[in-house]
């Protein structure tokens, strides 16, 4: 399903998900429109698989799996496009880069474009569909098991082709952090593949917008002390901050 979310209903979504339940009454004040308004907005999202309604309300989907892609796809897209940008800026012509799964990854990918003589091993098929359009860029990919719902490519085969390899950047993507730090994912195997994939780079970057601080997510990654630099969108809740400083990890803010 091919879902192309307004502003309100992009505003909802990170409403529901930061509170877990809200009643139908309450959203439809909180945005000054009719109930019924409010109501499409909710059987829209509740069919692309980006919230599970009730009678009078509203919660997110379970925290031990994840919206589905092409919701995902949709969401947060300015946010996306705004850290990519940041993330390729960061990335000099002619380095050597992991990229792994994750729709900000695919914008990421789209932004390294006009860069030359990249070097580019990944596990997310249609990243590497994308930069081969570059003549320039030199695209490796994993073996191992192809998902259908993303074209993600996860297994042994796929943590051994990294281990031959040591990059320059490692470019993850993450689906929720923890006050404490903690990065979390809900796929144990993609986790694995992120693992790996920081043990053989000589700098992480993570790009997360800030609808994943505080998300619920089931498998643990790491935390920041992995993470060389974070781009996101907005400026992280204070009580992240000491954390970011003791972990060593750089803060981007794309305006």
């Amino acid at each position: 399903m091919d879902l192309r979310l307004n502003r309100r209903q992009e505003a909802l979504v990170a409403i529901v998900q930061r509170e877990g339940f809200v009643g139908v009454d309450e959203l439809a004040s909180h945005f000054d429109v009719a109930p019924q308004t409010i109501r499409r907005d909710l059987n829209l999202l509740a069919d692309g698989g980006l919230i599970r309604r009730y009678h009078g309300g509203v919660s997110a989907p379970s925290s031990i799996e994840n919206v589905a892609y092409a919701a995902r796809q949709s969401l947060q897209a300015d946010e996306k496009g705004r850290i990519a940008k940041a993330i390729a800026r960061a990335i000099p012509d002619g380095s050597s880069l992991f990229i792994n799964l994750g729709t900000t990854n695919e914008v990421v990918g789209r932004a390294l474009l006009e860069h030359r003589d990249l070097r580019v091993i990944t596990n997310n098929l249609n990243i590497a569909i994308l930069l081969s359009d570059n003549p320039t860029f030199e695209v490796i990919v994993a073996g191992g098991v192809v998902r259908g719902r993303d074209h993600g490519v996860t297994g042994e085969a796929t943590i051994e082709l990294i281990r031959q390899f040591k990059v320059d950047y490692g470019i993850i993507g993450i689906s929720g952090i923890e006050p404490d730090g903690t990065l979390l994912d809900f796929d144990f195997h993609e986790v694995r593949v992120a693992q790996a994939i920081i043990d053989h780079s000589r700098q992480v970057f993570l790009g997360a917008d800030h609808t994943k601080i505080g998300r619920n997510a089931m498998v643990r990654l790491g935390d920041f002390s992995r993470v060389n630099a974070w781009f996101t969108d907005r400026q992280p809740p204070d009580a992240l901050m000491p954390v970011l400083e003791a972990a060593g990890t750089e803060l981007h803010v794309a305006g």
